[in-house]
């Protein structure tokens, strides 16, 4: 009777969720649940602690407690997980069609996927699979697996996609390659292939284990990557134009290769000493890898050495830092053609299109860089403000005014869900992951409309990286006062006038660094507002006198700020008032920052993209963007962001 009633009640809801006037819930499709109190989450962190300690006892007894929350879909979920090879089917299958209000389902439907798949059950695994979201390699081999039964070489062929990567792929992909590799439908020169990819990519071991395939001609190819492997130089040292086999010549350029990572000048020199022992097209091969490895170094030769790659094929990442190397030699027809060479996918990547937009304008063709200007600057990003920029406009700012706010009955409504609840349950909980992972599920399918709605909803609750994060997915309704949310503005005020930095630089820097999540901290163990590192805040804490400074203390919020604030201060005297240079040096150190300038001065623009650390290069660009917008909202310095990126000055002699 109850589940008779439930369905009625979620019809009705349905019915009215669609009338006109409620737009803002027609991309949700669950029940408002019941709020949850201060002793379901005590229940909840009970039920968690049981799960992981294997108890099902207790686990029981808190699912019972949970009945009829938002939480008991986590609660029958563990027990559901305890052993999932012997759960009931029945069981499963009920949890499976619950209203995807939550991962829990699709995450679980994944996982007993991959136990159906480790044992073959394919009648079970064939019912479910088309209703999974969001599949892994490991379920879509599973599922090739399945249907080698019926179609087995239109699934072989499907799994060769697959094999074309330099990474280990699931074991479930195994049994696919070797029927495959068995069938022909991958042959030798598709090994080949993988091994190359797989050396690229570093992973010597499974190059070897690709290698241990081949055999016949390629015998003592596992061998000669050992040796490689063990010592570059050595391995080089030892190569002679007698024993140079392919599989010689194979290993000796993965040795080259991997020495240009560390230096491409010793990689050349050692390279000028064997380089007539290879083909030609190896020899292409070797200067397309030389030319990337140069220009991710700065090396002003790497444009030299791409032209002797000649016609040798380049993938994405060759091809991004070929343009890179042009832009530093400002060889504007070498970055028109580095893009063009691009696949179109690649050329369509803002960062490219304003690239290509720039190049014309320099090359004079100036109807076709104005087109693209055009198209750009109606964007909210780094590229979109710089096109503006280049044709004087500020097309941007004129719609940073919200045109929507949503009522209070919308936010009521939305604050009801059960994924939101959710979401606010495990932030006040302490679970940041969980509560990620509802809030991105919750937000999957919203309408801008009802993204802004939660986003106020995570602003009113203090989740301001959540509320920002909502704000950012809107693509034609925009509220830039959430988007670009400045909390802990006061706090801040007596820092910006001692320091006499420019708030709205600050308040850029700490959005990105951790959208004013208080509790942030890095895999490298920054912490805080302003993401300050263990032994950068002893440093600061000593400088300033601050007697008994822990690291604990840098989750403070007037410790992280007084301590993040003068930092800054320090790079940013350091770097002559350059705020590009002191982003990257706030980010990735002073030393490194200095050795990125060139020989000559560098438009800041330029010298932000050719940043080698992809972090430090990204992190640059969007503090500068969001510096622009938040001197719009404080009604401050309205500079252009061209004008802010400036021009970098060249190295000193010192720093050479």
């Amino acid at each position: 009777m109850k589940f008779i009633v439930y369905f009625l009640l979620l019809f009705a809801f349905s019915a009215w969720a669609d009338q006109p006037g409620n737009e803002s819930l027609q991309a949700v499709r669950s029940l408002p649940a019941p709020r949850l109190s201060a002793d379901n989450e005590s229940d909840f962190i009970a039920a968690q602690r049981a799960f992981r300690a294997n108890d099902a006892e207790k686990l029981e007894l808190y699912a019972k407690r949970l009945k009829n929350t938002p939480l008991e879909v986590y609660a029958t979920y563990y027990q559901l997980r305890l052993d999932l090879e012997s759960s009931d089917i029945g069981k499963i299958r009920s949890f499976l069609s619950r209203p995807e209000d939550t991962p829990l389902v699709d995450r679980l439907r994944g996982e007993w996927l991959k136990v159906l798949g480790k044992n073959q059950q394919w009648f079970l695994f064939d019912a479910e699979y088309p209703r999974m979201l969001y599949a892994d390699t490991e379920l879509v081999c599973y599922a090739l697996q399945s249907r080698t039964r019926f179609q087995k070489m239109v699934a072989l062929r499907e799994a060769r996609e697959l094999w074309f990567s330099g990474v280990e792929q699931p074991k479930s992909c195994d049994v696919l390659f070797s029927s495959a590799l068995y069938a022909g439908v991958i042959d030798e020169a598709d090994v080949l292939r993988r091994l190359r990819l797989a050396l690229e990519a570093g992973r010597v071991s499974l190059a070897i284990s690709l290698a241990g395939i081949l055999g016949g001609n390629y015998a003592d190819l596992p061998a000669a990557l050992r040796s490689a492997a063990a010592d570059n130089d050595r391995f080089l040292e030892n190569l002679t134009q007698d024993n140079a086999t392919e599989s010689q010549r194979i290993a000796a350029l993965f040795a080259l290769h991997r020495m240009a990572k560390q230096s491409p000048g010793l990689a050349a020199t050692r390279w000028a000493d064997v380089s007539g022992y290879f083909y030609v097209s190896e020899q292409q091969y070797f200067y397309g890898w030389l030319g990337y490895e140069a220009a991710r170094n700065l090396d002003e030769r790497a444009l030299e050495w791409y032209k002797m790659a000649g016609n040798t094929r380049l993938n994405e990442q060759q091809l991004e830092w070929r343009a890179r190397a042009a832009l530093r030699a400002q060889a504007w027809f070498e970055v028109l053609e580095s893009i063009n060479a691009m696949s179109e996918q690649q050329q369509r990547d803002v960062t490219w299109l304003y690239w290509r937009a720039r190049a014309f304008h320099e090359l004079g063709r100036h109807v076709e860089a104005r087109n693209l200007f055009v198209q750009l600057s109606s964007e909210f990003h780094f590229y979109g403000q710089l096109a503006g920029d280049e044709l004087a406009v500020a097309p941007v700012m004129s719609e940073t005014k919200a045109v929507y706010k949503p009522s209070q009955h919308d936010i009521d409504t939305m604050q009801a869900l059960p994924g939101v609840q959710r979401t606010l349950a495990f932030y006040r909980m302490g679970l940041p992951g969980d509560a990620l992972a509802e809030w991105r599920w919750v937000l999957r399918n919203f309408n801008d409309r009802e993204l802004l709605a939660a986003a106020e909803i995570a602003r009113r609750n203090g989740m301001y990286d959540r509320a920002i994060g909502a704000a950012d997915m809107t693509s034609s309704m925009h509220d830039f006062s959430l988007r670009y949310l400045a909390p802990y503005r006061s706090a801040l005020q007596k820092y910006i006038r001692e320091y006499d930095l420019e708030e709205a630089w600050v308040f850029g820097l700490m959005r990105q660094e951790s959208r004013f999540a208080s509790s942030a901290k890095s895999g490298a163990g920054a912490a805080g507002l302003m993401q300050i590192m263990p032994e950068t805040g002893r440093w600061l804490a000593k400088r300033l006198g601050l007697k008994g400074y822990r690291h604990t203390l840098v989750h403070q919020l007037d410790t992280n700020l007084r301590l993040g604030t003068y930092y800054l201060k320090i790079i940013l005297s350091q770097f002559d008032g350059d705020h590009v240079l002191a982003l990257a040096a706030y980010n990735a150190g002073p030393r490194r920052a200095t050795g990125w300038r060139g020989s000559q001065p560098l438009e800041g623009a330029i010298y932000a993209e050719t940043i080698p650390f992809d972090e430090t290069r990204d992190y640059v660009k969007k503090v500068m963007s969001n510096t622009v917008y938040y001197a719009w909202q404080f009604n401050a310095s309205r500079r252009s962001l061209k004008e802010r990126m400036g021009v970098v000055a060249a190295k000193t002699a010192d720093a050479q």
